[in-house]
């Protein structure tokens, strides 16, 4: 719960979309939380607690506003505020919304942690338990299905991680009020029969996505991605599921609509995580862009695009493997090469885009290729070593890229591997970290960009702009 009270208060005021996800207030004569920029009366200033995130709203017994819907803030702020270790642990808890049988032991020994540890970083982090937080998180997932999709309320439950209908329903009456049934009902008129479902991912503006999509257009894996002049697609295999999803930015609102098929729904908050970090919706573009302008290099592409955006990944396998095949040639011949890739190794997959028909190569089955298999396809003989080294290293787990890991580790990690370099190192985890800090000094395009400037000048130039070179790095490249 946070005390400079008065300051909050202003903000709220405001209704300046910026604090969206930030904050958090509950409402103490009506019992419900909300976000900065909900509509709703304001109330007085002695009726409301803020609070930094949506779980420890719901510890203090508020619940969440049916107007604003907190669930749908962007960022959801302990995990865009969390250190190091404590996101290592958010994700092993995002997996066990869905797998109910990995304990808090479990998760605690991957991070060689032990449990009363991952306890105590959590309350003073977030001020709530791990249960408390999977409980809202699970809570809220099911909140948006019920009010956005036309799931039954038994997929939904099971979707959100609840092993029984019962103890979804009695959660959701206990938590809100109001039962998972009667919250459907308000809703209903607006569902439709459909083997796929629609949910809103919200993030803070400015958002370019024209420019994230003719990023990821130049690189588009054929017959595993698809890009529109308005949409990304792309087909899925994630924990044992297959299926397609299609993003769309919302015309009236803040946020990106994500189609996803049914197949999908047994895995939708890893496939909603993955989709966040994809599009980089987490972003603060108001204080990357607020720093990033004091450089008089920078200044001018800040000022023509404060919404720009780092492009994460939706599959690390996939994205080391299109950063090997990138060393040395232009975007379009690496891309020709990927293609060329996924046609010869992907698995076939259905789907009602022509444009989509192979999932994208899994590491399991690469690293049993033969090394004249990849070479034949037009990629020279220390490549193909690279991707099977990668391959190998991916499925057998002693390469792991995880958000949360220290990017200084992983990069000396992938330079273990012969043919990765510091450019391909940097690249790597730029995008799979979703690391803001990356800067690959010895890039051309950006040495070039500069003024024709050294590696180590470059990289003097970009101390200014840290922590959010990731960025400066986009804004170089597109000028």
């Amino acid at each position: 719960m946070m005390q400079d009270t008065s300051s909050y208060y202003n903000a709220y005021l405001s209704r300046d979309p910026r604090f969206d996800g930030i904050f958090f207030i509950g409402v103490r004569s009506t019992g419900i939380y909300c976000r900065p920029l909900c509509p709703a009366r304001t109330p007085k200033a002695s009726n409301c607690q803020f609070f930094d995130n949506a779980a420890l709203a719901e510890k203090h017994g508020f619940r969440p506003c049916l107007r604003c819907r907190p669930e749908l803030a962007p960022g959801n702020a302990p995990i865009d505020d969390a250190d190091r270790i404590c996101q290592l642990i958010l994700d092993r808890l995002d997996e066990r919304i869905i797998d109910s049988s990995l304990s808090l032991e479990e998760i605690a020994a991957q991070v060689n942690l032990s449990s009363r540890q991952v306890r105590r970083i959590f309350h003073k982090k977030l001020w709530v338990s791990p249960l408390d937080f999977i409980q809202t998180r699970r809570l809220l997932l099911a909140k948006q299905l019920l009010t956005e999709t036309a799931l039954p309320i038994t997929e939904i439950a099971f979707a959100s991680g609840f092993l029984s209908l019962r103890r979804f329903n009695d959660a959701f009456v206990k938590r809100y009020k109001v039962s998972p049934s009667r919250l459907r009902q308000a809703k209903s008129e607006m569902m439709t029969d459909s083997d796929t479902s629609t949910v809103q991912l919200f993030y803070r503006p400015p958002y370019d996505w024209e420019g994230i999509l003719k990023f990821l257009r130049l690189r588009t894996l054929a017959g595993v991605e698809y890009v529109t002049a308005d949409s990304y697609a792309r087909t899925i295999q994630l924990k044992g599921c297959q299926g397609w999803i299609q993003v769309r930015q919302s015309p009236s609102k803040n946020a990106l609509t994500l189609e996803f098929s049914h197949s999908l729904t047994p895995v939708l908050p890893l496939l909603l995580k993955r989709v966040r970090h994809l599009f980089d919706l987490t972003a603060r573009p108001d204080l990357i862009s607020q720093h990033l302008r004091q450089s008089p290099f920078l200044q001018s592409a800040v000022n023509g695009n404060p919404g720009l955006r780092v492009p994460g990944v939706f599959c690390e396998f996939e994205l080391a493997i299109r950063a090997v095949l990138g060393q040395q040639v232009t975007v379009k011949a690496a891309t020709t090469l990927a293609g060329r890739f996924v046609q010869q190794f992907g698995q076939a997959a259905v789907t009602p885009f022509p444009e989509l028909y192979r999932f994208t190569p899994t590491s399991d089955y690469i690293a049993k290729v033969e090394r004249e298999d990849i070479a034949k396809l037009g990629i020279i003989s220390a490549r193909a070593n690279t991707i099977l080294a990668l391959a190998q290293a991916f499925a057998s787990k002693a390469l792991m890229i995880e958000i949360g890991t220290q990017p200084e580790t992983l990069m000396s990690q992938l330079r273990t591997i012969p043919g990765i370099g510091q450019w391909t190192a940097h690249y790597i985890a730029m995008r799979a970290l979703g690391w803001t800090d990356a800067f690959p000094k010895e890039d051309i395009a950006i040495r070039k960009n500069l003024g024709g400037v050294t590696a180590k000048q470059a990289e003097e130039l970009s101390q200014a702009w840290r922590p959010w070179r990731s960025y400066a790095v986009l804004h170089i490249w597109k000028g």
